[in-house]
């Protein structure tokens, strides 16, 4: 058993207990959040803020995973861990299906039944949402977010910290850019423009930046 601690006790948070509890193996020693709920989250201990993690490596845990939802937040996040030298372990649901070719970064969180193609690469903290397939040859950037049941076919490009809305699809070899928000439901069938917001079918520019669309209320 391995020492772990979750950062972010909200949704996603409880979505990683869950997860870590399919995945058996993890001592999970508690949450940590600098706005906690009251009392323990699925059974699990909220330990307090930020300022307890360097007791918590102290005392000899040294993994822990970023539930925060936000993506730029959950990138910071993680280097504030990494200079406290915590490490970061992805984790894969059982009932996901992953090529033998993908490969994943740093801190990648897989969720229920996702789907990752051949040659699929997945950056450091990531997040591959329920039910969302990720088909052969994508590139998915550092802390962007694939939410439940988005289509991503062949050759599709996300950038870093890009968010892509629930059951968004998009047609083969899109180019997403950096920080941009993919509407829920969206249909994408040509480049869309680094920290551009677009939705609808076809979809089109609808403002710019992630703060346009509240899809990050998950701490």
């Amino acid at each position: 058993m391995s020492g772990l601690v979750i950062l972010g006790a909200g949704g996603h948070g409880r979505s990683l207990v869950e997860l870590l509890r399919a995945l058996g193996g993890w001592d999970l020693v508690g949450l940590v959040d600098g706005a906690p709920p009251a009392g323990p989250v699925l059974g699990v201990p909220v330990l307090g803020d930020e300022a307890v993690l360097p007791g918590l490596w102290a005392a000899g845990v040294r993994q822990a995973v970023i539930a925060i939802g936000n993506n730029a937040a959950r990138l910071a996040a993680a280097e504030r861990l990494r200079a406290l030298g915590f490490g970061f372990p992805s984790l894969v649901h059982p009932s996901a299906v992953l090529a033998g070719s993908a490969r994943l970064g740093q801190g990648v969180v897989v969720l229920p039944r996702v789907v990752l193609g051949a040659g699929a690469r997945v950056g450091d903290f990531a997040i591959l949402n329920s039910g969302c397939i990720v088909e052969h040859d994508a590139d998915i950037g550092a802390g962007a977010h694939v939410a439940p049941g988005a289509v991503l076919p062949g050759h599709v490009t996300v950038g870093a910290r890009a968010l892509l809305g629930a059951g968004c699809c998009c047609v083969v070899g899109a180019k997403i850019g950096a920080d941009a928000v993919v509407g829920a439901g969206a249909a994408v069938t040509q480049e869309v423009p680094a920290g551009a917001t677009v939705g609808g079918v076809p979809a089109r520019v609808l403002g710019a930046g992630q703060s346009e669309l509240h899809f990050q209320k998950d701490r």
